[in-house]
């Protein structure tokens, strides 16, 4: 199969599988499926397509105009990514395999060619990654942090780790023997490992041991100069003579992992949502299928050929990497307390409207009445926002009730959970609807979910089969003029560690539409209802998905105007609404994230459907829609992606933004967006990613930081139109 060029300003997926079916379909399936899979064409691979993501976060990792601990950053968060891939995504595919589905995918694949395509596509990813660490492990020594091999070090140098391995190290090691008289053990999800070589002096027979790196300890150990850092599991390597005294140490290979995670929820065979979600985390823990198998380019094949068979794993899965294994363990280095190697730190500006007065801070509940308030983080800050509308609703004696649904937060310490407690316990009515199945922090938010209810909070799991990814917050007060309900609603979570890290967007309002609107989609929520109108929002899996087709369908003409900005574009239907939309004549531009599965700018179908997608500093998290191109045009921000998931199996909610100042600012945006060419990929029509040519070194991260702070001080933000260029 071939491959696209992988080089600094272009990237593409495996091409043969998506392009060319037939052959490879025809030998695991048939020839009645050969055709349907023959016959498509008409989108993308969703599984390729996120790994072209992942790409995408690898070219900033390679990225030389980047201070070097962000490149590290950008390694790691590569390395997680791609954790959670094959925990999710190929252990999906994993199962479906086994079960033998004969299910294709939308762009006609089999299970199996996808797997194939996808096992290619990160064999080229994993090698150019371990390439770029090697080059920026170069460039870090030359700025004095050095990653250093236990075999370089002086006696001094190796004392000192003699004793951090006798102190931290050792005593949390339990080395377990595999042979006859010692079945194999179970080796825990991403968990790194050294597969232990010894024999025994008086005898030629050798054994094979395991030794667990401990997931608790720093991935690397600092030297006592604070610049050289050691791979924890080369540190058990140099000792393995305590923990196997008496024997002779052959060799030692490390290896890792990585086991299916993407369980089904069975809610109805049990009690209550919590203890299906608990029994998921028990499957978890426990999970028996290996999807993957990373192991150092040095395994001999004795070592190998055991590892495959007591992981009953095919060669298939198993990658190897010739360098460090789990680089994810580099989040430690970025925290690192060395500034020049850092993005300079970004302050969030405070909205003028939102700013404290000379006699204190400003009544937030007067600002929102006085009109609405659009929030765009991190460019503006989240604390002196939707926290500050939070803490205040808790404060406010005439508040009555709070209710909110919390998807991810950053848990107990949370100021947005500790109002909510603080609330509670001055006796208002708050309700918080708590997502126990957000995928990989199921534990944390039954643990803060328990913090909550032990504090008097009214605290819901959301309904049965259908996870609540909405983010909305509805404050009910008592006024002079009766009850009023101010409103928030937002594309992010409420979560103030990620909304500095991800751009996000939130609206503030009391229009007493929408605060109806709420109230019907909390008793939705909490009780029992069969609501399926609602004034403003546009609320999954009832009213969204028709009411975005009827927009579609509207713009589905001569001058008519699309534009979406989201995380992942996969939907079917959403997608051919978008190609009989570009047919008719309408001009459409995508923003897409992640995973996209529309084919733009193929004659017939999508010449007028253009694809773009931004990386940079900040994780693009916003959803923005706009349909129609003058000022009678319908905005929408929210919470929903276009995937078939969002649409019909959780309760997501877009909000209208109506009033025309935010309209004007969400074009603002969206400008930005489309005139950046420096963070920004196109796609083309065969799936391959391209970057923008730069001509007018638009930064559209740095522009829209630099328009927030002139928000802030009162100036004309048309007069920063030319600001935040960045070569």
């Amino acid at each position: 199969m071939s491959e696209g060029t992988n080089g600094a300003d272009s990237l593409s997926v495996v091409r043969g599988a998506s392009q060319r079916p037939g052959a490879a379909e025809a030998s695991e399936q048939g020839p009645a499926l050969t055709l349907v899979a023959a016959q498509s064409g008409r989108y993308l691979n969703r599984h390729l397509s996120w790994l072209d993501f992942n790409a995408r976060v690898l070219a900033l990792a390679a990225d030389g105009a980047l201070p070097l601990l962000e490149r590290a950053k950008f390694l790691a968060i590569f390395s997680t990514n791609l954790d959670e891939f094959f925990q999710v995504r190929v252990g999906g595919l994993t199962e479906q395999r086994s079960a033998g589905l004969l299910t294709l995918s939308p762009d006609g694949l089999t299970v199996g060619v996808q797997l194939e395509a996808i096992r290619e596509r990160v064999l080229t990813l994993v090698a150019r990654q371990t390439s770029l660490f090697r080059e920026v492990a170069t460039q870090l020594e030359a700025a004095g942090l050095r990653f250093s091999d236990y075999r370089s070090l002086d006696d001094d140098d190796r004392a000192h780790l003699d004793r951090v391995f006798e102190e931290q190290v050792f005593p949390v090691l339990t080395p377990l023997a595999v042979d006859p008289a010692h079945p194999f053990p179970y080796i825990s999800n991403l968990s790194l490992n050294l597969a232990v070589v010894v024999g025994d002096p008086d005898s030629p027979a050798t054994r094979i041991a395991r030794v667990k790196v401990p997931q608790l300890l720093p991935r690397f150990v600092v030297m006592p100069d604070g610049e050289r850092f050691v791979p924890l599991e080369q540190v058990i390597a140099a000792h393995l003579e305590q923990l196997f005294p008496g024997m002779r140490i052959l060799g030692q290979h490390p290896f890792r992992v990585t086991r299916n995670a993407d369980f089904a929820l069975e809610e109805e065979e049990a009690e209550d949502l919590l203890t299906a979600v608990e029994a998921i985390l028990r499957m978890r823990r426990r999970s028996p299928r290996v999807v993957r198998l990373e192991i150092d380019t040095s395994t001999d094949d004795e070592v190998l050929s055991l590892l495959m068979r007591e992981l009953e794993i095919g060669e298939e899965a198993v990658y190897r990497i010739d360098g460090p294994l789990d680089l994810a363990g580099l989040w430690a280095l970025h925290r690192l307390d060395r500034p020049e190697l850092h993005d300079p730190p970004l302050k969030p500006a405070t909205q003028a409207r939102l700013a404290a007065a000379p006699d204190g801070p400003p009544d937030l509940f007067k600002v929102i009445a006085g009109g609405d308030v659009l929030v765009h983080f991190p460019y503006e800050s989240f604390s002196t926002s939707v926290e500050a509308f939070i803490e205040q609703a808790a404060r406010d004696p005439d508040v009555l009730a709070i209710k909110q649904t919390l998807y991810r937060t950053s848990g107990p310490d949370s100021p947005i959970v500790r109002a909510l407690v603080a609330a509670a316990e001055a006796g208002k009515q708050v309700v918080a609807l708590v997502e126990l199945t957000a995928r990989f922090d199921e534990a944390t938010n039954i643990a803060w979910a328990r913090v909550l209810e032990q504090s008097g909070v009214h605290v819901v799991y959301g309904l049965v089969g259908l996870k609540t990814h909405a983010k909305t917050a509805l404050v009910v007060r008592r006024e002079a003029g009766g009850i009023r309900r101010y409103c928030h609603v937002g594309t992010g979570n409420y979560n103030q560690q990620t909304a500095r890290l991800y751009e996000d967007l939130g609206l503030l309002s009391c229009d007493p539409e929408l605060g109806a609107d709420l109230t019907d989609l909390f008793n939705y929520l909490t009780g029992y209802s069969r609501q399926r109108r609602f004034r403003r929002l546009l609320v999954a899996p009832t009213t969204l998905r028709p009411r975005l087709l009827e927009l579609i369908h509207r713009e589905t003409r001569r001058r008519g105007r699309i534009f979406m900005k989201l995380n992942h574009l996969v939907d079917p239907e959403v997608v051919e609404a978008l190609y009989a939309a570009s047919t008719a004549g309408a001009e459409v531009d995508l923003i897409v994230r992640s995973a996209c599965g529309v084919r733009p700018g193929v004659p017939g179908m999508s010449e007028r459907i253009r694809v773009r997608s931004i990386a940079g500093r900040w994780l693009e998290h916003s959803r923005i829609f706009r349909f129609g191109g003058d000022s009678n045009a319908d905005w929408f921000i929210g919470s929903a992606d276009m995937m078939s998931r969002n649409l019909d199996g959780r309760v997501e909610a877009l909000v209208p933004v109506m009033d025309p100042g935010l309209q004007a600012r969400l074009d603002e945006i969206v400008d930005v967006l489309l005139d950046d060419d420096c963070l920004s990929w196109t796609l083309d029509q065969e799936g391959g990613w391209h970057r923008v040519p730069r001509r007018t070194g638009v930064n559209a991260q740095a522009r829209l930081a630099e328009l927030a702070r002139v928000r802030a001080d009162g100036r004309d933000a048309d007069g920063a139109r030319a600001l935040g260029a960045e070569a």
